[in-house]
């Protein structure tokens, strides 16, 4: 069920770089390549994305995370792991198996 809540323009990071700590503290550069969002059903300020990472090394890794909206309206990453009610759940990886996000090689 689609929630009437009127969000702000999703936005879009294909493109983005941005860089994480591996568990031995290495630095690991990437792009985000491509990406799926969903409003969350039972949280008006939550956008769930399912994006392509592609890293230096040409390793390419999908990341489930959600971006937070703010009380100024704009959107914010979500630093950890996102829940998420199983309908959404299954919505946004429908997405992705119709081909809305490349398929993981």
């Amino acid at each position: 069920m689609k929630s009437s809540v009127a969000y702000p323009e999703q936005p879009n990071h294909i493109e983005k770089h941005g860089q994480s700590k591996d568990s031995d503290g290495r630095i690991s550069k990437y792009t985000i390549i491509d990406e799926i969002c969903i409003p969350q059903s039972d949280a008006p300020n939550k956008l769930i994305y399912l994006q392509k990472i592609q890293f230096e090394n040409k390793k390419i890794e999908l990341r489930l995370c959600y971006y937070i909206i703010g009380k100024s309206g704009r959107c914010v990453f979500g630093r950890f792991a996102t829940f998420l009610p199983p309908n959404d759940y299954q919505e946004i990886t429908s997405e992705a198996k119709r081909g809305v996000v490349p398929r993981y090689p």
